[in-house]
């Protein structure tokens, strides 16, 4: 047993290292570091807020005895500040810029330092299996986990969503433990995970009602237990003595979490250092939030009962999800969709594990597996954690519904186990699942975020369905350097989904950068760019900017790629013309010539624009603001009718906000020509 449990250890950290060091630098990886190594060097909380400092300090950790020169803070806006002087802390370390130590030195460094939450995952997923199941169901478990694609995936990455996964897992295994056999020391690990959970991501914040749930069912089962044997006054005080352990318990296992919050905020309430201040107060922080919401995070910075990195950074997460758009099964939203999540699942994971899942159902409600009290405290965490991601509108990976995946695969671990027991037709069943499972995951290899099931077309398609992290979060860029190697290209043009905040050029790729919703405003595109042309997968079907109409590579999507570099990023040959790319940045200028008074330079802009691309609607809606601002209302009403005629053209969830924008507009040149102006 134990051999076999360090066997697929050491497995699963080949799958993570061998994969992970031909993946260039993700989306949030720079920010994270940064943050983490000035949090460890001037204990400065306010950099990255919007995460809890655990992963980002662990990974900071092999950078501290090195000799880096860190960019000086300039004061910019927080997230601004913290991924340009992340990218800076990183590629300005190389021996090109006099520097000892390469990107990917630095980048693999960190990486390893946070690789070890995922190989515990995977031992505590086996340790409570075998507990919970018996040996071989602990086996089972630790098998699906340690081919898991997602796992293996987000792993390495410098994020959050791995090491919550293990820090949830552990919570919930040490809860399990402690209900069981009642200890102090018991009781001490639970705290100490559900601590360590709250400084590695804002959601374990959902352990708190977890627990309740999971203490209220033990106490209820100890209720209709305690009934067989006692009734009266004797059935209430004793009820009442296991409800005080029970909640008294879960206060200590709060009190003790807190504290080890607050331990790693240095037992400092301000994010920042003195003289150094966050770039809004926690009342701006908590505009926009639902009003329960906001009064009970400035209840609790106005006592000062968490520190003020933690509680801002709540709001943020909580705001981001109110403006972020969806790509789901192909179609672009603003908004969140309610089964993102189930979708997402269903092409995430493998069909051994769905096909495990269907038979741990099957034996639970076939009555050959009911372990109660094991049974519940897998399904409600799972339950709850789904069903807030599900109401979230937040959807932009699996990542973040990660904590769910050890539940469900101790699920189908131990219902599956249950049946192959007893019988030799479900045990080669069950055999042949996990083995179709480990197959699918090694046939994705090196090339994990990208995975999706046979069912849906392999890691290949992933790209038609899903986007953002479950596809390209720019972990591609030394694949593509080594392709421009190998085919001598030296011009070229690259719309790539993680720029400014990692560029092309960090990895020494030649090409000039095409706009994004992210870098648009300052790029010149000339009429005809000549190709080869790249195009990550989160740029081609254009989300971030929320509507196929807004997408300016919307027309490569009916084109064959002449290549796919890492399933991430199409490559296309020949010469395009793209208008609307071309016209992002004279709808920037235009805006802001306006702002800053230049009416004539904004519609020198304006018209441009609209000479180059008449069918964006962003080209006539800024015509029409500037051609407004002149006096000139009939030209202004005309352009305005245009992209109104644009907007009802766009999908429903993208219409609502230009055609209020233009109505509004409308409104103010008919009540200003009643008015005679």
């Amino acid at each position: 047993m134990t051999a076999a449990v360090l066997s697929l250890l050491l497995i699963m950290a080949g799958e993570i290292v061998f994969s992970v060091r031909g993946e260039s630098l993700s989306w949030d990886e720079g920010d994270h570091i940064f943050a983490g190594y000035m949090s460890l060097k001037t204990h400065d909380y306010g950099l990255n807020p919007e995460h809890p400092p655990l992963v980002k300090m662990v990974a900071a950790l092999p950078l501290m005895p090195l000799a880096l020169r860190v960019p000086p803070l300039q004061n910019r806006w927080y997230k601004t500040e913290s991924y340009y002087d992340g990218r800076d802390l990183i590629y300005r370390n190389g021996p090109s810029d006099g520097g000892r130590y390469s990107a990917n030195t630095i980048i693999f460094r960190a990486r390893m330092f946070v690789m070890p939450f995922t190989l515990l995952l995977a031992l505590l997923t086996f340790l409570a299996g075998k507990e919970m199941f018996g040996t071989t169901a602990g086996l089972v478990a630790m098998t699906l986990l340690a081919f898991e694609p997602s796992l293996l995936a987000h792993g390495p990455f410098v994020t959050t969503d791995a090491t919550v996964t293990c820090m949830f897992l552990a919570c919930i295994y040490s809860l399990y433990r402690w209900v069981k056999a009642p200890s102090l020391p018991r009781l001490l690990m639970v705290g100490l995970a559900c601590g360590l959970a709250l400084v590695a991501k804002h959601s374990a914040i959902l352990l708190l009602p977890m627990m309740l749930v999971l203490l209220a069912g033990e106490l209820i089962g100890r209720w209709v237990l305690l009934r067989r044997s006692t009734t009266g006054a004797a059935l209430w005080r004793r009820c009442g003595f296991h409800a005080l352990k029970l909640f008294g318990g879960l206060a200590a296992i709060s009190a003790l979490a807190i504290l080890i919050l607050w331990v790693f905020y240095g037992f400092r309430y301000a994010a920042r250092p003195a003289g150094l201040h966050l770039d809004s107060d926690m009342e701006g922080a908590a505009h926009g939030l639902k009003p329960i919401i906001a009064q009970g995070i400035l209840f609790f910075a106005h006592h000062r009962l968490l520190p003020e990195s933690y509680l801002f950074g709540l709001c943020d997460v909580i705001n981001v999800g109110n403006w972020s758009p969806t790509f789901i099964l192909g179609k672009v939203f603003t908004h969140g969709v309610w089964y993102y999540f189930p979708v997402v699942l269903a092409i995430k994971l493998t069909l051994g594990m769905i096909g495990l899942l269907l038979i741990a159902a099957a034996a639970f409600f076939s009555g050959r597996y009911r372990p109660t009290r094991e049974s519940f405290f897998l399904i409600v965490p799972a339950a709850i954690y789904l069903a807030t991601a599900i109401a979230s509108p937040l959807n932009i990976g699996i990542r973040h519904i990660l904590p769910v995946l050890p539940f469900l695969i101790l699920l189908a671990a131990g219902g599956a186990c249950a049946l192959a027991r007893n019988s030799k037709r479900w045990l080669y069943a069950v055999a042949a699942l996990v083995t179709v499972h480990s197959l699918s995951s090694l046939m994705a290899y090196p090339n994990y975020l990208a995975y999706a099931n046979e069912a849906w077309g392999g890691p290949s398609q992933t790209h038609r369905y899903l986007t953002d992290s479950n596809v390209d979060w720019g972990q591609q860029l030394i694949a593509v350097k080594a392709y421009v190697d190998e085919h001598q290209i030296h011009d070229c043009w690259f719309a790539y989904f993680v720029a400014p905040f990692i560029l092309p050029s960090d990895y020494g790729i030649p090409c000039k950068l095409l706009p994004t919703a992210d870098n648009g405003g300052d790029i010149e595109v000339p009429p005809v760019v000549h190709g080869p042309v790249f195009i990550s997968y989160g740029d081609l079907y254009g989300y971030e900017f929320g509507s196929e109409k807004l997408n300016p590579y919307q027309d490569f999507i009916a084109r064959q790629p002449d290549a796919v570099i890492q399933d991430g990023v199409a490559v296309y040959s020949g010469d395009y013309s793209t208008p609307m790319a071309r016209a992002i940045k004279y709808v920037s200028d235009a805006w802001r010539l306006r702002q800053s008074k230049d009416l004539a330079g904004a519609l020198q802009s304006a018209e441009t624009v609209v000479s180059i691309d008449p069918q964006f609607i962003n080209a006539q809606r800024v015509l029409g603001r500037v051609l407004q601002d002149q006096g000139r209302n009939a030209e202004a009403a005309s352009h305005y009718n245009q992209a109104l005629a644009i907007a009802r053209t766009m999908d429903p969830s993208a219409q609502e906000e230009p055609v209020n924008w233009i109505n509004e507009r409308l409104a103010e040149i008919s009540k200003s020509t009643a008015q005679g102006k």
